[in-house]
């Protein structure tokens, strides 16, 4: 039986399951001169570099997002049911 790959990719995603130092770890999301998403140094996929200053932008955003969230409660708006059901005329001329 032969052994299967450790790393490459299907369809066009990178994938690696080789163990990871933590060099590697630390290289793998520190990557100046290459694009904001760069392949993950374990599993499947992409990660953001944050050698580039876009990564940076999604995380503030991201960040802002889940502050706001937290701060509101996570409440949902109520629906008004004491209006009752409307009746819809269609005129067809």
């Amino acid at each position: 039986m032969a052994d299967k790959p450790q790393s490459g990719e299907i369809l066009g995603i990178p994938y690696n399951f080789e163990r990871p130092s933590l060099g590697r770890l630390l290289s793998s999301y520190w990557q100046p001169g290459k694009g904001m998403l760069v392949k993950k140094p374990f599993g499947i996929g992409y990660t953001l570099n944050l050698a580039n200053w876009r990564s940076w932008v999604v995380l503030l955003a991201a960040g802002a997002m889940f502050y706001l969230e937290q701060k509101s409660g996570g409440e949902v708006a109520e629906v008004d049911e004491d209006d009752g059901p409307v009746e819809v005329v269609v005129d067809d001329d």
